[in-house]
């Protein structure tokens, strides 16, 4: 009896996959693309090399009409035969195949995950492919750039930090979450929010307040604040991951909610200011999905100790290095640029001193919701 054929193998780094969505096609012939553009080069007898757009201050530029940080057009070489560059342009390749991968397996990873996907001894070496992880998200980052794709697309997750509660109804991968009913925690902002994954639902809340820590976040939740001024009560964790940032670019430009922001009077809360509002140098590339060039500062001013008649014991000195920072803040276009702004900076500086959020606690402890925070807003005293 005749045998039957033998099926024909697999094409070598040809993985079964079932249909994929539209999205994930087009990272994956951008990551082909990469590569054939790496081979193509070296089958011509050139060198091997992948070009890396700048994600550096000189490479950034301020777009005054929009509001927000772009990138500009400066490139850097990463040449394989160069002993600077070829462990980066092995490192990215090898990112680029393990993104690929999840792709094509319907997968997601976190970033620590991809790390140790990634991370082994080259063999016949004492070599490792990646040390830490300091070594391996910067390369995600420019594979991201490089590519123009977003993590999300790359199927690539942060850990979850940031936390939501207020006046909505979210949906998320199919879940209702309804943001009313979040009990003291309030609910996770994940760090993938896009569309096809978070999806809002019935809203009421009139704008968004978004303060700069947990511990702030707490005390206005506990004062039911979001419920007594129907909004919705936000936090980054301090610097707001990018999932925060996000949710809250939707939030505005979707839902049309005014971002009202509760930081530190210092320069490291006018500078997480700045990121929601215009965006970040190392994230430039990201500004037109990140920033929120109609955020609104709050507070806490400079004004403050003397408007609120503080105590002395809410005084922090600022430190040599708060005032450089102040001072690198001041020069920024959109702030040297607004006399308001310029004002504020000044005035910190004069004072010699920084505040906390948790400084109002000095008059009461619910009065930074109870009276500072309703009555800044009824006033529309805020800058922009």
């Amino acid at each position: 009896m005749a045998r039957k054929p033998a099926p024909k193998p697999a094409a070598t780094g040809t993985k079964p996959v079932g249909k994929l969505p539209d999205r994930d096609v087009k990272t994956i012939g951008k990551l082909v693309g990469l590569s054939d553009m790496v081979a193509k080069r070296s089958m011509s007898g050139k060198d091997p090399l992948i070009q890396i757009p700048l994600r550096t201050k000189s490479n950034t530029n301020w777009n005054k009409k929009k509001g927000i940080l772009e990138m500009g057009d400066a490139t850097a070489d990463r040449p394989l035969f160069d002993l600077k560059t070829a462990k980066q342009f092995m490192q990215t390749m090898l990112h680029a195949s393990t993104i690929k991968d999840l792709i094509e397996e319907g997968k997601t990873s976190s970033l620590r995950g991809v790390f140790y996907k990634a991370k082994h001894t080259v063999a016949g070496t004492k070599e490792n492919t990646f040390d830490t992880q300091d070594e391996s998200d910067p390369i995600l980052e420019d594979l991201e750039v490089s590519l123009g794709a977003l993590r999300e697309e790359l199927h690539i997750f942060a850990e979850n930090r940031g936390t939501l509660v207020g006046n909505i109804t979210l949906v998320d991968k199919g879940d209702e979450i309804n943001a009313r009913r979040m009990g003291s925690g309030g609910w996770g902002i994940p760090s993938i929010v896009e569309p096809d994954v978070i999806r809002f639902g019935k809203c009421e809340a009139k704008f968004v307040l978004h303060v700069e820590k947990g511990t702030v976040w707490n005390r206005f939740n506990e004062d039911r604040f979001w419920e007594k001024h129907n909004c919705i009560l936000t936090h980054g964790a301090g610097q707001p991951p990018r999932g925060c940032r996000r949710l809250l670019q939707r939030l505005n430009q979707e839902l049309k909610l005014p971002i009202i922001c509760v930081l530190d009077c210092d320069p490291w809360g006018h500078y997480i200011y700045s990121v929601i509002k215009q965006g970040s140098i190392s994230l430039a590339f990201e500004s037109s999905r990140l920033a929120i060039p109609e955020a609104k500062f709050l507070g806490i001013r400079a004004k403050d100790y003397d408007e609120c008649d503080l105590g002395d014991a809410v005084k922090i000195d600022l430190t040599e290095n708060d005032i450089k920072r102040a001072n690198e803040i001041a020069a920024y276009p959109w702030f040297a640029e607004n006399r308001h702004w310029r004002k504020e900076i000044e005035l910190l500086l004069k004072n010699g001193f920084k505040m906390e959020v948790e400084a109002m606690i000095n008059k009461g402890i619910s009065y930074v919701t109870e009276e500072y925070v309703p009555e800044r807003l009824k006033a529309k005293d805020w800058l922009e």
